[in-house]
């Protein structure tokens, strides 16, 4: 493992000082909120290891929440934040059991925070991260309350949005850095990858799926071995097959589970036609969908027709190795990349 030189190390520490300040971490790096793989145990590890974990709310029940926080909690003493996703039908209950916990961070996720949700999640002092995919919707939601923003591209693993994160970053990066906390995320996968945004304004950073294959990631031996043995041309993104669906696209590893999501479009398809599902219900099938088929796959071991939800960045997913480990190298990569930058 690379060793931190001074020089580097004190550059990197000052470009992560707000970030995480922010985030109440020693390192200014989330790690994403993965369905299923992003639970108690990747979580308490992230954060023992100086990271910030997240767990990934999902289709959770406000129940499980309420004892997925519980039990990170008799994991760790750090800070760790909680993901939820906009269109949960139990979105406010699930903001209440934040809210009983005390956690301090609530990521929303998956579009514009719903009327009120804003002001439940900060009635207790709660810091409000949400995701921005377009410099408009990044000043909107700073205007709205938003504390921290996360800039994440295409590149990504889960669901995505059209542009890549390198374009994100130089087109919000410059407009909103100096107002809020900004978290670049999307086909990071080396600390060199990190030190470059750091550099353009970023206060930290989110990686998802270099975490994946952590010693301490509970997901089945099998869905690891297809993150160790993939390239980045094996993440493609899924494709919008009728567009009366509002089907945000998922970037996975190529398998038969993308056929099987094809059809499931064409099902729920034939459903809104015959009037027999509401759109919003409809959209709702697809997120179940994905829910049960990453489930599948990360739990059950299903690589063939579970969803391998996975990043670009897959191909730098080279072992199976400790979280601690992980972040280390990633730092004293982009400690070396800030020295040569000062030499």
């Amino acid at each position: 493992m690379n060793e931190i030189s001074s020089t580097g190390a004190a550059r990197l520490a000052r470009r992560m000082a707000r970030g995480s300040a922010f985030l109440g971490s020693e390192v200014a790096i989330l790690c994403g909120a993965m369905s299923w793989v992003s639970e108690r145990n990747l979580v308490a590890a992230v954060s023992n290891a100086g990271g910030f974990g997240l767990i990934a709310c999902g289709a959770m029940t406000p129940e499980l929440l309420d004892r997925e926080i519980a039990a990170t909690k008799t994991l760790t003493d750090k800070p760790f934040g909680v993901n939820l996703i906009t269109m949960h039908p139990a979105l406010f209950d699930l903001i209440d059991v934040c809210n009983r916990h005390g956690v301090g961070h609530v990521v929303l996720a998956g579009g514009l925070p719903p009327t009120g949700s804003i002001d439940a999640i900060k009635a207790n002092g709660a810091k409000l991260i949400c995701f921005a995919p377009a410099l408009s919707l990044a000043k909107k939601l700073i205007r709205s309350g938003v504390d921290a923003l996360v800039v994440e591209g295409m590149e990504a693993g889960g669901h995505i949005g059209p542009v890549s994160t390198s374009v994100l970053a130089q087109e919000i990066l410059p407009e909103v850095a100096d107002k809020v906390p900004v978290f670049v995320a999307g086909g990071i996968g080396r600390g060199e990858g990190i030190a470059a945004y750091l550099d353009m304004g970023a206060a930290g950073v989110q990686l998802g799926t270099r975490f994946v294959c952590a010693t301490e990631s509970i997901a089945h031996a099998n869905f690891k071995k297809a993150f160790l043995r993939a390239s980045a041309r094996d993440a493609v993104a899924s494709v919008q097959i009728d567009p009366r669906l509002p089907v945000i696209p998922v970037r996975a590893l190529k398998n038969a589970g993308g056929d099987l999501f094809t059809a499931k479009q064409r099902e729920v398809a034939q459903l809104l036609d015959e009037g027999k599902v509401a759109m919003a219900e409809a959209q709702l099938q697809i997120e179940h969908y994905w829910a049960g088929a990453l489930r599948r796959a990360v739990i059950d071991g299903d690589v063939e027709h579970g969803s391998l939800m996975a990043g670009q960045s897959v191909g730098m997913v080279t072992k199976e190795e400790p979280v601690a480990e992980i972040i280390a190298l990633l730092m004293a990569e982009a400690a070396a990349a800030l020295e040569q930058r000062a030499a």
